[in-house]
């Protein structure tokens, strides 16, 4: 159940359910910025890729100094930003450093990873704490720059869940648990969206396991500026 890995971390085979109206705000991913949380991983370096082709500006987030720079490497062009995401005041100058140089239009949130146990008693603190990592960079993260989204004309927030949360078991009950969490966490940004009548919409991408679907979910993230988004949908990304 795991979504591959996403540490530090919509086309073909897909279904989506739920959401409000689409925002009429897809106009192409040229020209947008674009923060992916979480970016190292080989999900964010081919989501990065992928926007850079497209013409966004990429602004590529991470813990890890090293991983960085390699992913700066691997896709010339664009910016890279050492942040830890769990730390309320690191995510806050972080803010303050990108909104130096203007407001984001999209937030890609690949922070992640995946731990199991045998069962219900298997599920230990400490791997707890690790999962939980990632809802705490989503709310932060959100927080932060969810006022640049809701005054975009096309902003969009996309994270990557876990199809086990439709179908919870007790060895991956704490993950499961914390991908739930995140999903509401979203579906309420959703509804702050359409409270706030902003053309932008909050997009969760489920997957069984990421490995070996990262072109595909680039696919999708560049898909939320070139076709109608729908605020508040859930897509099930697959290799069918």
């Amino acid at each position: 159940m795991s979504d591959g890995g996403t540490a530090g971390d919509g086309i073909a085979g897909s279904g989506a359910a739920g959401g409000g109206a689409g925002d009429g705000g897809e106009t192409g991913v040229a020209g947008r910025t674009v923060l992916i949380a979480g970016a190292t991983s080989e999900a964010g370096r081919q989501v990065a890729a992928a926007l850079r082709e497209g013409g966004a500006i990429v602004i590529a987030v991470g813990s890890n100094a090293e991983r960085l720079e390699v992913l700066e490497a691997r896709v010339p062009g664009i910016r890279v930003e050492q942040c830890d995401l769990t730390d309320a005041a690191a995510v806050a100058a972080l803010a303050g450093r990108v909104h130096a140089t203007g407001p984001v239009d999209g937030l890609v949130h690949l922070v992640g990873g995946w731990r199991g146990g045998a069962g219900i008693t298997a599920q230990s603190d400490e791997d707890w704490a690790f999962l939980e990592r990632s809802l705490t960079s989503l709310r932060l993260t959100s927080r932060a720059f969810y006022d640049d989204l809701a005054t975009s004309p096309a902003g969009r927030i996309a994270m990557v869940s876990s199809t086990s949360v439709d179908r919870p078991r007790a060895g991956s009950a704490s993950y499961t648990a914390v991908k739930a969490a995140s999903e509401a966490w979203m579906r309420a940004i959703a509804d702050g969206f359409a409270r706030d009548d902003a053309h932008a919409a909050s997009v969760i991408f489920a997957v069984t396991s990421l490995s070996g679907l990262e072109p595909l979910l680039a696919e999708h993230v560049i898909a939320l500026w070139s076709r109608p988004a729908v605020n508040g949908s859930r897509t099930v990304i697959d290799a069918g």
